[in-house]
Protein backbone atom coordinates (compact mmCIF):
# COMPACT_ATOMS: atom_id res chain seq x y z
CA UNK A 1 0.00 0.00 0.00
CA UNK A 2 2.93 2.25 0.21
CA UNK A 3 4.77 1.86 -2.36
CA UNK A 4 1.99 2.65 -5.05
CA UNK A 5 1.65 6.29 -2.77
CA UNK A 6 5.22 6.77 -3.05
CA UNK A 7 5.02 5.99 -6.69
CA UNK A 8 2.08 8.40 -7.29
CA UNK A 9 3.39 11.23 -5.77
CA UNK A 10 6.55 10.89 -7.57
CA UNK A 11 4.58 10.81 -10.56
CA UNK A 12 2.66 14.32 -9.16
CA UNK A 13 5.63 16.06 -8.54
CA UNK A 14 7.29 15.34 -11.92
CA UNK A 15 4.90 18.21 -13.99
CA UNK A 16 6.54 20.75 -11.72
CA UNK A 17 10.12 20.27 -12.41
CA UNK A 18 9.18 20.29 -15.89
CA UNK A 19 7.26 23.50 -15.34
CA UNK A 20 8.82 26.51 -18.08
CA UNK A 21 10.43 28.94 -16.33
CA UNK A 22 8.54 32.49 -16.27
CA UNK A 23 9.32 35.36 -18.63
CA UNK A 24 10.49 38.45 -17.91
CA UNK A 25 6.97 39.94 -18.73
CA UNK A 26 5.50 37.52 -16.23
CA UNK A 27 7.97 38.47 -13.31
CA UNK A 28 7.09 42.06 -13.60
CA UNK A 29 3.08 41.07 -13.24
CA UNK A 30 2.18 40.65 -17.29
CA UNK A 31 0.33 43.24 -19.71
CA UNK A 32 -1.40 44.06 -16.28
CA UNK A 33 1.38 44.71 -13.95
CA UNK A 34 2.54 46.89 -16.63
CA UNK A 35 -0.72 48.83 -16.51
CA UNK A 36 -1.25 48.64 -12.60
CA UNK A 37 2.02 50.28 -12.10
CA UNK A 38 1.18 52.92 -14.50
CA UNK A 39 -2.14 54.16 -13.52
CA UNK A 40 -1.61 55.68 -10.62
CA UNK A 41 0.81 58.44 -11.26
CA UNK A 42 -1.58 58.83 -14.59
CA UNK A 43 -4.31 59.47 -12.28
CA UNK A 44 -2.65 61.60 -10.17
CA UNK A 45 -1.23 63.80 -12.92
CA UNK A 46 -4.67 64.61 -14.71
CA UNK A 47 -6.61 65.10 -11.50
CA UNK A 48 -4.03 67.11 -10.04
CA UNK A 49 -4.14 69.16 -13.12
CA UNK A 50 -8.25 69.56 -13.30
CA UNK A 51 -9.01 69.89 -9.95
CA UNK A 52 -5.61 70.55 -7.70
CA UNK A 53 -3.23 68.87 -5.65
CA UNK A 54 -4.96 67.62 -2.47
CA UNK A 55 -7.76 65.60 -5.31
CA UNK A 56 -4.71 64.15 -7.45
CA UNK A 57 -3.24 62.73 -4.07
CA UNK A 58 -6.69 61.13 -3.37
CA UNK A 59 -7.33 60.07 -6.95
CA UNK A 60 -3.92 58.45 -6.82
CA UNK A 61 -4.17 56.97 -3.31
CA UNK A 62 -7.97 55.34 -4.60
CA UNK A 63 -6.72 54.22 -8.01
CA UNK A 64 -4.06 52.48 -5.75
CA UNK A 65 -6.80 51.37 -3.53
CA UNK A 66 -8.90 49.99 -6.44
CA UNK A 67 -6.23 48.20 -8.64
CA UNK A 68 -5.53 46.00 -4.98
CA UNK A 69 -9.17 45.19 -4.11
CA UNK A 70 -9.38 43.96 -8.36
CA UNK A 71 -6.15 41.55 -8.04
CA UNK A 72 -7.57 40.18 -4.47
CA UNK A 73 -10.96 39.23 -6.53
CA UNK A 74 -9.09 38.25 -9.73
CA UNK A 75 -6.87 35.92 -7.48
CA UNK A 76 -3.98 37.43 -9.22
CA UNK A 77 -0.15 37.75 -7.35
CA UNK A 78 -0.80 40.59 -4.54
CA UNK A 79 3.04 41.44 -3.50
CA UNK A 80 3.20 43.77 -6.67
CA UNK A 81 -0.12 45.60 -5.70
CA UNK A 82 1.00 45.71 -2.34
CA UNK A 83 4.12 46.89 -2.92
CA UNK A 84 2.48 49.74 -5.36
CA UNK A 85 0.29 50.55 -2.90
CA UNK A 86 2.85 51.40 -0.41
CA UNK A 87 4.78 53.23 -2.86
CA UNK A 88 1.75 55.42 -4.40
CA UNK A 89 0.78 56.12 -0.69
CA UNK A 90 3.70 57.19 0.66
CA UNK A 91 4.74 59.27 -2.55
CA UNK A 92 1.01 61.08 -2.05
CA UNK A 93 1.86 61.80 1.81
CA UNK A 94 5.14 63.07 0.62
CA UNK A 95 3.02 65.77 -1.75
CA UNK A 96 1.00 66.71 0.84
CA UNK A 97 3.41 67.70 3.05
CA UNK A 98 5.48 69.38 0.45
CA UNK A 99 2.28 70.92 -0.73
CA UNK A 100 3.45 70.61 -4.42
CA UNK A 101 2.57 68.43 -7.05
CA UNK A 102 6.21 67.44 -7.61
CA UNK A 103 6.55 66.02 -4.32
CA UNK A 104 4.75 62.87 -5.61
CA UNK A 105 7.92 61.61 -7.58
CA UNK A 106 10.46 62.55 -4.60
CA UNK A 107 10.54 59.29 -2.93
CA UNK A 108 11.19 57.26 -6.18
CA UNK A 109 14.44 59.85 -7.18
CA UNK A 110 15.88 59.02 -3.49
CA UNK A 111 14.67 55.73 -3.67
CA UNK A 112 16.75 54.96 -7.40
CA UNK A 113 19.45 56.47 -5.64
CA UNK A 114 19.89 54.54 -2.75
CA UNK A 115 19.59 51.53 -5.37
CA UNK A 116 22.24 52.65 -7.16
CA UNK A 117 24.70 53.02 -4.39
CA UNK A 118 23.70 49.19 -3.17
CA UNK A 119 24.11 47.88 -6.71
CA UNK A 120 27.59 48.93 -6.74
CA UNK A 121 28.63 48.93 -3.23
CA UNK A 122 27.50 44.91 -4.16
CA UNK A 123 30.31 45.21 -6.53
CA UNK A 124 33.19 46.72 -4.55
CA UNK A 125 32.95 44.38 -1.74
CA UNK A 126 32.69 40.94 -5.20
CA UNK A 127 29.37 40.63 -3.57
CA UNK A 128 27.17 41.56 -6.96
CA UNK A 129 23.15 41.46 -6.29
CA UNK A 130 22.33 40.28 -9.18
CA UNK A 131 24.21 36.76 -8.26
CA UNK A 132 23.91 37.61 -4.70
CA UNK A 133 19.79 37.51 -5.15
CA UNK A 134 19.34 35.17 -8.10
CA UNK A 135 21.64 32.06 -6.36
CA UNK A 136 19.69 32.54 -3.12
CA UNK A 137 16.30 32.53 -4.34
CA UNK A 138 17.22 29.48 -6.37
CA UNK A 139 19.18 27.79 -3.24
CA UNK A 140 22.34 27.62 -5.66
CA UNK A 141 24.73 28.34 -2.86
CA UNK A 142 28.17 29.87 -3.31
CA UNK A 143 30.03 28.11 -5.90
CA UNK A 144 29.38 30.95 -8.39
CA UNK A 145 31.94 33.10 -6.33
CA UNK A 146 34.80 31.09 -6.65
CA UNK A 147 34.48 31.15 -10.18
CA UNK A 148 36.18 33.70 -11.76
CA UNK A 149 34.18 34.53 -15.47
CA UNK A 150 30.96 33.85 -12.85
CA UNK A 151 31.62 36.36 -10.91
CA UNK A 152 32.06 38.91 -13.61
CA UNK A 153 29.27 38.15 -15.29
CA UNK A 154 27.12 38.80 -12.54
CA UNK A 155 28.99 42.28 -11.79
CA UNK A 156 28.49 43.15 -15.50
CA UNK A 157 24.32 42.39 -14.92
CA UNK A 158 24.30 44.11 -12.16
CA UNK A 159 26.02 47.32 -12.88
CA UNK A 160 23.97 47.37 -15.76
CA UNK A 161 21.14 47.54 -12.83
CA UNK A 162 22.85 50.18 -11.07
CA UNK A 163 23.38 52.27 -14.27
CA UNK A 164 19.11 52.10 -14.28
CA UNK A 165 18.76 53.13 -11.29
CA UNK A 166 21.64 56.20 -11.64
CA UNK A 167 20.08 57.30 -15.16
CA UNK A 168 16.70 57.45 -13.46
CA UNK A 169 18.05 59.45 -10.59
CA UNK A 170 19.42 61.97 -12.61
CA UNK A 171 17.16 62.40 -15.34
CA UNK A 172 14.03 62.32 -12.62
CA UNK A 173 15.92 64.58 -10.12
CA UNK A 174 17.01 67.79 -13.24
CA UNK A 175 13.01 67.55 -14.10
CA UNK A 176 11.94 67.70 -10.39
CA UNK A 177 14.13 71.03 -9.86
CA UNK A 178 12.78 72.07 -13.43
CA UNK A 179 9.22 72.07 -11.91
CA UNK A 180 8.38 69.61 -15.42
CA UNK A 181 5.56 67.61 -13.47
CA UNK A 182 4.00 66.13 -16.26
CA UNK A 183 7.53 65.42 -18.05
CA UNK A 184 8.18 64.13 -14.52
CA UNK A 185 5.22 61.41 -14.73
CA UNK A 186 5.91 60.46 -18.03
CA UNK A 187 9.76 60.09 -17.09
CA UNK A 188 8.42 57.36 -14.38
CA UNK A 189 6.54 55.75 -16.56
CA UNK A 190 9.38 55.55 -19.63
CA UNK A 191 12.17 55.02 -17.12
CA UNK A 192 10.19 52.26 -15.41
CA UNK A 193 9.45 48.54 -16.15
CA UNK A 194 10.82 49.05 -19.77
CA UNK A 195 14.27 49.62 -18.05
CA UNK A 196 14.04 47.35 -15.94
CA UNK A 197 13.48 45.11 -18.66
CA UNK A 198 16.91 45.88 -20.13
CA UNK A 199 18.49 45.39 -16.95
CA UNK A 200 16.76 42.11 -16.67
CA UNK A 201 18.24 40.75 -20.12
CA UNK A 202 21.54 41.34 -18.81
CA UNK A 203 20.88 39.45 -15.35
CA UNK A 204 19.79 36.40 -17.92
CA UNK A 205 22.54 36.75 -19.71
CA UNK A 206 24.52 36.88 -16.70
CA UNK A 207 22.81 33.45 -15.42
CA UNK A 208 23.04 31.36 -18.21
CA UNK A 209 27.08 32.19 -18.72
CA UNK A 210 27.52 31.27 -15.30
CA UNK A 211 25.64 27.80 -15.56
CA UNK A 212 27.39 27.29 -18.47
CA UNK A 213 30.73 26.90 -17.25
CA UNK A 214 30.23 25.82 -13.37
CA UNK A 215 28.17 22.66 -15.40
CA UNK A 216 31.47 22.43 -17.85
CA UNK A 217 34.04 23.15 -14.68
CA UNK A 218 31.97 20.11 -12.92
CA UNK A 219 32.06 17.74 -15.79
CA UNK A 220 35.81 18.18 -16.17
CA UNK A 221 36.83 17.96 -12.46
CA UNK A 222 37.73 14.10 -11.61
CA UNK A 223 34.77 12.16 -10.33
CA UNK A 224 34.69 11.59 -6.11
CA UNK A 225 35.59 8.16 -5.00
CA UNK A 226 33.22 6.37 -3.50
CA UNK A 227 34.03 4.16 0.01
CA UNK A 228 34.14 1.00 -1.93
CA UNK A 229 35.98 2.18 -4.85
CA UNK A 230 38.72 3.54 -1.69
CA UNK A 231 38.30 0.29 0.39
CA UNK A 232 39.14 -1.37 -2.72
CA UNK A 233 42.17 0.10 -3.84
CA UNK A 234 43.48 -0.30 -0.22
CA UNK A 235 42.83 -3.99 -0.09
CA UNK A 236 44.81 -3.79 -3.56
CA UNK A 237 47.96 -1.53 -2.51
CA UNK A 238 48.14 -3.43 0.91
CA UNK A 239 47.69 -6.93 -1.20
CA UNK A 240 50.86 -6.46 -3.52
CA UNK A 241 52.63 -5.82 -0.65
CA UNK A 242 54.75 -8.81 0.59
CA UNK A 243 54.98 -9.79 -3.00
CA UNK A 244 57.15 -6.73 -3.31
CA UNK A 245 58.80 -7.71 -0.04
CA UNK A 246 59.98 -11.31 -1.33
CA UNK A 247 61.50 -9.78 -4.39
Amino acid sequence: MTEPAGGEQKKTGEPDEDKPQPTLLEQMGGLSGLFYSSLPVIVFVIANAIFGLTVGIWAAVGSAVAITVLRVVRKEPLQPAISGFFGVAIAAFIAYRTGSAKGFFLFGIWTSLVYFGVFVLSIVVRWPLAGVVWNALNGSGQAWRKDKKSLVAYSIATGAMALIFGARFIVQRWLYDEDSTGWLAFAKIAMGYPLYALGLLTVVWAVRRSDKHLKALAEEAPAEETDEEAEARLRAKYAQAPVTENQ
